[in-house]
């Protein structure tokens, strides 16, 4: 059976472009960040539905994805 690598969490799971996550960058970085846009986003259950289920909680989506549907 292959393994399957944990997602990248600097990568959109839905289109695979840069989630630009603040927190990801500070980790990335060690150079302090201010809150992520994220954390004053909602993410309607429709959207996180489509989320891959290996990526779901590891992953950020991006905020051009996050537009695409309402909460």
């Amino acid at each position: 059976m292959p393994i399957i690598p944990p997602p990248d969490p600097t990568v959109c799971p839905l289109c695979g472009q840069s989630n630009q996550c603040a927190g990801q960058v500070e980790r990335a970085t060690g150079v302090k960040q201010p809150p992520c846009w994220c954390t004053q986003a909602t993410f309607g259950a429709e959207l996180l539905a489509r989320v891959p289920e290996p990526a779901r909680r590891l992953a950020c989506i991006c905020a051009a994805c996050a537009r695409t549907v309402a909460p």
